[in-house]
């Protein structure tokens, strides 16, 4: 089993993008949570939820115009971060600017760390390179 479980957190509507956020995970070699491969049908979907973000350890949130209105993907981002968690926005339809100067984005996430999503390949280098060290 991988040392690193990457939980995805996305609009539902977004999943088009998470799919293939989350295989590129995979190839760099942690594992990943996303609850469209992950909760199946009958599964108590909040459980699933809850159950995939104490057993991560890094939150990827894909941060686009969606997502920003789930109640879901914040929830998610404030249970990762509550737990002490490292948690990274990756934005999509949005620059680091005009997200950080949005009104309705909670303060703490405006500090943590955001990407874009042409920059995603940083993210992939620098998880695998947590991976060669052990995971931290």
């Amino acid at each position: 089993m991988p040392s690193q479980l990457v939980f995805i957190s996305h609009a539902s509507r977004d999943t088009w993008v998470a799919r293939p956020i989350a295989s590129r995970i995979a190839e760099a070699g942690a594992g990943q949570f996303l609850d469209a491969a992950d909760v199946h049908t009958g599964d108590d979907f909040d459980v699933a939820i809850q159950e995939g973000l104490q057993t991560c350890t890094e939150l990827l949130a894909l941060l686009t115009p969606w997502a920003v209105e789930s109640r879901y993907v914040w929830m998610e981002i404030g249970a990762a971060w509550g737990n002490g968690k490292r948690v990274t926005g990756v934005l999509q339809g949005s620059t680091i600017d005009e997200f950080t100067n949005r009104r309705d984005v909670p303060s703490p996430r405006k500090r943590r760390q955001l990407i874009e999503i042409n920059d995603l390949d940083t993210y992939l280098d620098e998880l695998a390179e947590r991976l060669r060290a052990g995971g931290r």
